[in-house]
């Protein structure tokens, strides 16, 4: 059932009164827009063993920095360790 004021579905709008809709976005940011970061170690998964995509991500970044790949690293390690390398790599530069 359509709202009072709004045409009907595929209707066309015949009334100078009718009302358009408009889907705006904000100027700034809204905090659900926002994407803080949090420090690895603050993550309440970053205890568990590092994700696959990490796994990949990192043994890249490893070989190409000439530095060991460590397996047993956690999530929050891994994200800590990809950050350095990827600052000794030039990979990752915004």
């Amino acid at each position: 059932m359509p709202r009072e004021g709004f045409p009907r579905k595929h209707e066309k709008a015949t009334d100078p009164g009718a009302r358009d809709l408009y889907l705006m976005t904000p100027d700034e940011s809204t905090p659900a827009m926002q994407n803080p970061e949090k420090d690895p170690e603050e993550w309440t998964t970053g205890k568990e063993p590092m994700t696959g995509p990490q796994r990949s991500y990192l043994q890249t970044l490893c070989r190409e920095a000439g530095e060991e790949f460590d397996p047993n690293l956690t999530k929050a390690a891994a994200s800590k360790k990809i950050e350095e390398l990827q600052a000794k790599t030039g990979r990752g530069k915004k």
